[in-house]
C-alpha cells in the first residue's frame, strides 16, 4: 500500500482493534484485518486511537453527570464502560504484574506466575484499589469542577498514558525472547516522538477547555510520565525486561497519578 492516508487509516483501525473490544469493520485494502499490529510504526496513531477508545466511557460519564445521578455513580458507570470498551487488558496487565513481582522470589517464578491466568490476592488488590481510585477521583471532580472537567480528564489521562505505556517495549529488551511483546516489534525512535508529541498536544488541548491552569497541566503531565520510572526499574531488576503485563501495568499507574494529579491541581 503505497498511499499514507490509507496506511495510516489502517494503522488506526488496528491500534482500535488491538486495545480494544470496539467492532471495527475491515477496510477494502486489508488482507488480514485481525493480524497482529506492528508496534514498530503503530505509535504515530495511537493518541488519536486512544480517544476514540475513551469516547464511550466519557459519553456515559457526561450523560451520568448531566442526567444529575450521583456524581460516584455516574463516575463508576464510565468506568465500568472503559472496562467494557477495553475488555480489562490493561488492567489484566496490572494484576498479573503485581501478582507476579510480590509473589514470586526468582526471575522464573515471576514470569511464571505472570503468565498464569489466574488472578491472585496482590493483583485483586491492586485492581480493586486501582479502579477505586479512578472513580473517586473522577466522582470528586464531577462533583468539585463539573461533569466537563472530569471528562475532558478522563480523555486527556487516557490519551498520555497510553503512549506511556509503550515506554516498557522501547526502553527494556523482552524478558521473555518468545513472548508476546517481543513478537510485536520495539516501537522505533522516530514513532514514539510523533506518539509523545501527538499525545502531550491533545491532552494539553483538552485540559485547556477544562478550564486548568498551564501550572496544574504541566504538574499532570510530569507526575504522569515520572510515575513510570519506578516501575520500569523495578521490573528490570525482578524480570531482567519487559512484558506485555508490564506495558499494561504502566499505563494503569500512569492513567491514575495523572487523574490524582489533575485532582490536586
Amino acid at each position: 500500500m503505497t498511499n499514507p492516508v490509507a496506511r495510516h487509516v489502517s494503522l488506526l483501525f488496528d491500534a482500535i482493534r488491538f486495545y480494544s473490544r470496539i467492532p471495527v469493520p475491515a477496510l477494502p485494502w486489508e488482507a488480514d484485518p485481525h493480524a497482529v499490529p506492528d508496534f514498530r510504526i503503530l505509535p504515530r496513531v495511537l493518541p488519536f486511537a486512544a480517544l476514540l477508545i475513551a469516547v464511550p466511557s466519557a459519553l456515559v460519564l457526561a450523560a451520568g453527570s448531566a442526567a444529575g445521578l450521583p456524581p460516584y455513580v455516574a463516575a463508576a458507570l464510565g468506568v465500568t464502560t472503559g472496562l467494557l470498551a477495553t475488555g480489562a487488558m490493561h488492567e489484566d496487565g496490572l494484576a498479573d504484574t503485581v501478582d507476579g513481582f510480590g509473589g514470586g522470589h526468582t526471575v522464573e517464578r515471576r514470569l511464571e506466575i505472570m503468565a498464569d491466568s489466574r488472578t491472585g490476592a496482590y493483583g485483586v488488590a491492586a485492581l480493586v484499589m486501582m479502579l477505586v481510585i479512578r472513580t473517586l477521583v473522577l466522582g470528586e471532580m464531577i462533583g468539585a469542577f463539573g461533569g466537563l472537567a472530569a471528562v475532558l480528564s478522563l480523555l486527556a489521562s487516557a490519551i498520555l498514558s497510553r503512549v506511556l505505556g509503550l515506554m516498557p517495549l522501547v526502553l527494556l529488551p523482552p524478558a521473555r525472547p518468545g513472548g508476546r511483546s517481543a513478537s510485536v516489534g520495539k516501537p522505533s525512535f522516530g514513532s514514539m516522538v510523533i506518539a509523545v508529541l501527538g499525545a502531550l498536544a491533545l491532552s494539553t488541548v483538552l485540559l485547556f477547555f477544562g478550564h486548568y491552569s498551564p501550572l496544574g497541566i504541566g504538574l499532570a503531565v510530569t507526575a504522569s510520565i515520572v510515575s513510570v520510572v519506578p516501575l520500569l526499574l523495578l521490573s528490570k531488576r525482578l524480570i531482567g525486561g519487559q512484558t506485555g503485563d508490564v506495558a499494561g501495568a504502566t499505563q494503569q499507574v500512569a492513567d491514575g497519578v495523572m487523574l490524582v494529579a489533575l485532582l490536586v491541581r
